[in-house]
């Protein structure tokens, strides 16, 4: 049965190219023929003669065969890496199950074309499903009997199936200056990698996002939600899809499927994860600045470094060392207002209750929120007490933590981390804030 249809299809597609090119030539030739001689009249009806021939089933055939080497069938097709590479495009028939998503995992593939765009008209003749079978089909398992219809001689048919099967050789693979290489190595020596666009697997994925984003069934649903009503089916989306385009204004010069998207290739974000971490407020806190808490771990990198820059510059103590020392103080300072930013939210209020251990300023510190239902706290936190304890905290801290590296750091250096200009000034500017939240 497919056979006949086959057949059917064959004098089906010529007569419809006929038709077409027929329409087109007589549409000119009314403008030629107005005014036109005798003789030119004649030249004319014997052009369009001509194309009539020219488009007879066995005429056509012969000469699609002869344009079948201008175009390969393929999977993986080289000129998506760039449209004037020369280099090879690649059939791949290999299958598997499972594993990773591959253009192995396609069952059936959709076979693309490059080559000649002129010659595109073969490929769709060859590949055009009638009755579940086409003709490529049918000269991959040796099946000619669709074209022996057409055939005047044996030598004729025999004739067509090898033209038509040139679409499907593989030529001597070989790469360009155009193309991607990777020098992979191998023992002593190297081999040379050519990776190729997955042509066939891209316009799977293609169809199947195409299918869920803007089918029948989709809108279907998208109209259910937008009415606020039960659909059966689920509403798929892709987020943070990226789209590819290929060819320009020209499409067509890349590959056949490539053309019949648009020159658009959809790919699926591959970003891992962002791990949120649900922030609660801290328990038995007895300090801010405790050994092993969170700041003093977060602050080690910029303390190595400090150590580092002092240790290794010795005696020659320049403007450039202290600029560098002063920046990773800075660093240090900045961390701390970051992290009690945290510590001093509105949902958090009241927290450090339940931290009795917690040093009275570090709470007057940490703990804002308390003002709105204490007035003992905020008559304390009015009061400048508590944030000249807080610096002095961070100096001591400080001190502590680069004696581990420097064991002369003593009352002079405490001195001056107590008084360090951007520990006032972000001080300054987060109380500030909290007033301004706190009204």
């Amino acid at each position: 049965m497919s056979q006949n249809a086959l057949t059917a299809f064959i004098a089906d597609y010529i007569f419809k190219r006929r038709q077409s090119k027929l329409a087109l030539f007589d549409k000119n030739a009314a403008l030629r023929l107005a005014g036109a001689s005798a003789s030119q009249q004649a030249v004319i009806a014997q052009q369009r003669c001509e194309l009539e021939q020219r488009y007879t089933p066995q005429n056509w055939l012969t000469d699609a065969a002869s344009r079948a080497d201008q175009i390969a069938l393929v999977t993986h097709a080289a000129k998506f890496t760039h449209g004037d590479s020369k280099s090879s495009s690649v059939y791949c028939e290999a299958q598997t199950e499972g594993g990773y998503l591959s253009s192995a995992a396609l069952k059936a593939p959709v076979l693309d074309v490059v080559g000649n765009a002129a010659a595109l008209d073969v490929a769709k003749f060859l590949q055009t499903e009638i009755a579940g079978d086409s003709l490529l089909a049918c000269l991959k398992r040796g099946d000619v009997s669709a074209l022996s219809a057409y055939a005047e001689t044996p030598q004729q048919l025999n004739e067509w199936v090898t033209g038509f099967s040139r679409a499907l050789a593989v030529g001597k693979p070989a790469s360009h200056r155009l193309a991607k290489q990777v020098y992979f190595p191998v023992g002593a020596g190297y081999h040379l990698l050519g990776p190729l666009f997955a042509s066939s697997l891209a316009h799977a994925v293609y169809q199947k996002i195409a299918a869920l984003r803007s089918g029948e069934d989709a809108k279907d649903i998208r109209q259910a939600l937008r009415e606020k009503k039960w659909h059966p089916r689920p509403l798929v989306a892709f987020p943070q899809l990226a789209e590819m385009r290929f060819g320009g204004t020209k499409p067509q010069n890349i590959s056949a499927l490539n053309s019949a998207r648009g020159g658009r290739t959809w790919l699926l974000s591959s970003r891992p994860p962002e791990w949120i971490t649900a922030r609660k407020p801290p328990q038995n806190l007895h300090s801010f600045f405790a050994a092993g808490g969170r700041y003093d771990l977060e602050a080690t990198p910029a303390l190595c470094r400090i150590a580092g820059l002092i240790t290794g510059a010795g005696e020659n103590k320049n403007c450039r060392i202290r600029r560098m020392r002063d920046g990773y103080i800075d660093e240090l300072i900045d961390a701390l207002f970051a992290m009690a930013a945290e510590l001093q939210q509105t949902a958090w209020q009241g927290w450090s209750l339940g931290c009795p251990k917690l040093k009275q300023h570090q709470q007057l510190w940490l703990d804002p929120g308390r003002i709105k239902n204490e007035d003992a706290f905020a008559q304390a936190r009015e009061k400048d007490d508590w944030q000249h304890a807080v610096a002095e905290d961070f100096a001591r801290w400080l001190n502590h933590r680069l004696r581990q590296f420097l064991p002369d750091v003593g009352l002079v250096e405490k001195c001056e981390w107590q008084t360090w200009p951007r520990f006032r000034q972000q001080l300054r500017v987060m109380e500030k804030i909290i007033r301004e939240a706190l009204k």
